[in-house]
Formats: structure tokens, C-alpha cells, sequence
């Protein structure tokens, strides 16, 4: 589910303002998602270099290991084992920097042309009533997250 196109969305725009409207909050929330999936991610390519480049093999070999991998990850996770990648990727500040979500300059200008390159990134062929089903389902989402906050 993409965010709202023309609206604020790095969490770097929300230090200065807190979000104002439901399409801002949704925003936020999404980055603020995103940004988990990403540390998560980064996690997993730290700890396990064989998800970076795949080696050849076959890709039931390829899936095995993908999972054997996400298994490992999060058994030490649940099991709360000190880690040194969870404990590097949890220090905000290193997080925001490997993602690009810092941003202390005061242009705007471009802000907007990052959010529109970065929301483009992925463009699924869907149909139309997909499509349709999603922004109805973002906008119930933006209005839940508003009515949370109020």
C-alpha cells in the first residue's frame, strides 16, 4: 500500500510539525513502518551476507535458505539473546542515516521530488477495482489513525 502522493512523508519533515491531517498521520505511520521493515531487513543482510547476492543455486535451495535464515533471526530475537546487529540497528540515529531519513537541511524542494521518485519505486500491475479497493482501504486506515489520536 503506497502513501498519500504530495504529502509530507519523510520522518524527517515531521520533526519541525507534528502531523495535521488524516493523509499526513497515515503518512507518518507508514514511514514510521517502513522504517521497522528496513532496520529488520538490514538486520538480516548484516547477519547473513548470503542474502545480498544468492548464489546459484536452485531456487527451492534459494527459498530454504531465505527461510532458514528468517528462522535463525527470529529465534535469537524471541529469545531476546544479546545481539550485536539488533543492538546496532535499534541506535536510532544509525538506522535514520542507513535509510535517508535525516533531514536537516530546510529545502523543500527536494523533499518532494525523494517522495515521488521513492513512491514510484514499486508499480504492480493491478486492475482498476484493485486499485480502488486500496485507496478505499487507506483512507479507512488515515480516518482510524485520526480518530486514535483524538
Amino acid at each position: 500500500m503506497a502513501p498519500y502522493r504530495n504529502v509530507r512523508y519523510w520522518l524527517g519533515d515531521f520533526h519541525r510539525r507534528r502531523a495535521l491531517t488524516n493523509k499526513e498521520k497515515f503518512n507518518h505511520s507508514h514511514a514510521k513502518l517502513r522504517n521497522v521493515i528496513e532496520r529488520a531487513f538490514g538486520v538480516l543482510k548484516a547477519r547473513f551476507p548470503i542474502l545480498k547476492r544468492m548464489t546459484p543455486f536452485p531456487l527451492v535451495i534459494q527459498r530454504n535458505i531465505v527461510i532458514a535464515c528468517f528462522a535463525l533471526h527470529n529465534y535469537i530475537r524471541k529469545e531476546g539473546l544479546s545481539d550485536e546487529y539488533f543492538s546496532q540497528y535499534n541506535q536510532v540515529d544509525i538506522s535514520l542515516q542507513r535509510n535517508n531519513v535525516q533531514d536537516d537541511d530546510d529545502d523543500d524542494d527536494d523533499d518532494e521530488e525523494e517522495e515521488e521518485d521513492d513512491v514510484d519505486e514499486v508499480q504492480p500491475h493491478r486492475s482498476a477495482r484493485d486499485r480502488e479497493y486500496m485507496v478505499h482501504l487507506r483512507d479507512q486506515i488515515a480516518d482510524q489513525l485520526m480518530r486514535n489520536v483524538e
